[in-house]
């Protein structure tokens, strides 16, 4: 059992060892065979083929893996959050969004009812169709009470108007899950709805895809709503929960991105330990350079603290500990800082060949440097994390 999985399986409470390491092969071999080949490719064009994309999706869902972070309510396999951390970890070794074929879906599809089940999340886990989640607006990002999104009441259904950026897939999703404002008087927590809305609604418009210092070929994009319809029937969740809704999603994500930031610092780590053994300089491998041996040692430490706060934080969750939530800002804040870190000593450790985009080192640093900001930014990470500090205290 390699050292990441003996961290996650130290944590575990109930899973079996021998199938969380045949689960996490299997993924690894996926990421691999299947994802790691069209890297290069994808990041030239900033863009992905999408008949490839439905067909490693199938790939997935064939092996089992498509939606492997869901309970087996609505169809997933059911496995703890210690085994979810450990795949998501694997996911990390290849790019954002060729990692989308591995289907980590968004926690808000737990609030769906029995007929959406059936017509919404079904065909998600089954790898046929996807889906968006739009929260941020120009003017709100952590910010909740600043949104300006509206859905007001109408015959059978609601009203949507606002506007959303920075929203992920959003281009090509079957469906985007939407959170507006119905109750501008009500408390934060009965003031906001989530609603599904189908690509193609009337008044639903892609108004713009944003160019990216990385992430090429995840397509990032700017939405608006001018009195685009919503039946109620797609009303995800109940009026006014839309913030339970949003913030099962947002606590999944926050793990999710940080296991993940631990995968891609690990993939940097194993491509610099073989070249700096093999590398020579001035007579000596680059390896018995103390400067970097010392890079290479504080990348190691980093990478193990990392993630044991994410198998910490993947524990405090499966024991519904109420310090889960600030366990998991206390894990996207260091591990996403932390392969930022590592990204920028392995480029330095591999000189002009890690600048250069024959290797895949100078892609994972551009792509390293977004996660200190989606899900929430480092400083929100760490507000939240002093402020349940001082009420402890």
């Amino acid at each position: 059992m390699s050292d990441s999985l003996s961290t996650y399986a130290a944590a575990a409470t109930g899973d079996d060892a021998a199938e969380l390491d045949a689960l996490v092969r299997t993924v690894s071999g996926f990421v691999q065979t299947s994802l790691r080949p069209h890297e290069e490719a994808v990041d030239r064009a900033d863009d992905v083929d999408p008949g490839l994309m439905r067909d490693l999706r199938r790939s997935a869902a064939d092996l089992g893996i498509y939606g492997y972070n869901m309970p087996e309510e609505i169809g997933g396999p059911g496995l703890s959050r210690i085994a979810i951390s450990a795949i998501d970890e694997a996911t990390g070794h290849t790019s954002m969004p060729l990692a989308e074929a591995c289907g980590h879906l968004p926690g808000s599809l737990l609030f769906a009812d029995a007929a959406q089940r059936d017509w919404f999340v079904g065909p998600l886990m089954r790898g046929e169709r996807t889906v968006a989640y739009a929260l941020t607006e120009p003017d709100a990002g952590s910010d909740l009470n600043a949104l300006r999104t509206r859905a007001r009441r109408t015959d059978g259904g609601w009203l949507l108007s606002g506007a959303k950026t920075f929203i992920s897939h959003a281009e090509t999703a079957d469906h985007t899950i939407v959170l507006a404002v119905t109750d501008r008087d009500a408390p934060l927590k009965g003031r906001l709805t989530t609603f599904i809305v189908p690509r193609g609604a009337q008044g639903f418009t892609i108004e713009r895809r944003f160019r990216k210092l990385g992430w090429h070929g995840y397509h990032i994009s700017a939405l608006s709503f001018d009195d685009c319809f919503v039946p109620d029937d797609h009303v995800l969740g109940t009026p006014g929960a839309g913030f339970g809704v949003m913030m099962a999603t947002i606590n999944n994500d926050r793990l999710f991105v940080s296991c993940r930031c631990v995968g891609m610092a690990q993939r940097l780590i194993d491509l610099a330990v073989p070249h700096a053994r093999d590398r020579t300089t001035f007579g000596r491998r680059l390896a018995d350079h103390q400067a970097i041996a010392f890079m290479l040692a504080d990348c190691d430490v980093e990478i193990d603290a990392a993630r044991l706060l994410c198998a910490k934080a993947a524990r405090l969750s499966d024991q519904k500990h109420p310090d889960a939530r600030i366990a998991a800002s206390r894990a996207k804040l260091y591990c996403t800082e932390m392969v930022g870190r590592v990204a920028d000593r392995v480029l330095q450790i591999f000189g002009g060949a890690g600048f250069m985009a024959d290797l895949p080192v100078e892609r994972i640093y551009r792509d390293a440097r977004g996660f200190r900001i989606g899900e929430g930014t480092s400083e929100m990470q760490r507000l939240q994390i002093a402020r349940s500090l001082i009420d402890r205290m």
